[in-house]
């Protein structure tokens, strides 16, 4: 069962009572999605290039696609998003969120009334956006498909430690691009020397309200 509940900047999250934790953060889950995944993500690898390609590790409630759909229609950017999910939320559920006051109705538009339809194969949601959600875990997923960004927002490792692992944090980034951005609101020990492990160079960033830090690494150059 999902539980709806405010954060600290006014923007609701889902409480997840099986995993025992919120989709976004507490201190503001509007805030923590753009400063993560679209500032120090989407906007900083997608500057100038006509199209881009998104892998999201947990699409949850849609929120970072929405504001990435929003972000590359404002820049004329063709937007090739994939997003996996095992547990994916009703459409019900994702229209209870309030998310749809934060892009022009358009956006939310395209996305709600695609949705359903993207959870089985890729939609073309407008002239500038692709989407696809693979209802699958990561571990399972496989693709040819090679992306410019990873979005690697999982629960915490503190409650998912399997999505977490070096095995599976080297499977995600074997579908990065060379010179591909990974980002993520997590940054500990652990997940650094894996990054490392397979060839990235790590950069510490301020973290979104509520942390210190986050964690932004690039993919060597082959």
């Amino acid at each position: 069962m999902n539980i709806i509940t405010q954060t600290a900047d006014g923007s609701n999250t889902l409480y997840n009572e099986t995993i025992g934790e919120h989709y976004h953060s507490k201190h503001g889950a509007l805030q923590e999605s753009k400063h993560v995944f679209i500032d120090a993500g989407l906007k900083f690898a997608g500057t100038k290039k006509p199209e881009i390609s998104v892998l999201e590790i947990g699409f949850g409630t849609g929120l970072n696609f929405i504001l990435s759909f929003d972000y590359c229609t404002q820049q004329n950017i063709k937007l090739h998003y994939t997003s996996i999910e095992a547990f994916p939320l009703s459409q019900n559920v994702i229209e209870q969120t309030g998310y749809a006051e934060y892009v022009p109705a358009k956006i939310w538009n395209d996305f709600i009334s695609n949705y359903n339809e993207a959870l089985k194969s890729p939609q073309n949601l407008s002239a500038f956006c692709e989407l696809e959600i693979p209802h699958i875990t990561l571990a399972k997923f496989n693709t040819d498909k090679k992306f410019d960004v990873i979005y690697y927002d999982a629960f915490s490792v503190q409650h998912q430690p399997e999505m977490w692992s070096d095995e599976i944090i080297a499977h995600a980034c074997a579908f990065l691009k060379a010179s591909g951005t990974f980002v993520t609101y997590a940054i500990t020990g652990k997940l650094k020397r894996a990054l490392k492990a397979n060839g990235f160079t790590i950069e510490k960033l301020p973290g979104a309200p509520g942390k210190r830090e986050m964690l932004r690494a690039l993919k060597a150059e082959r």
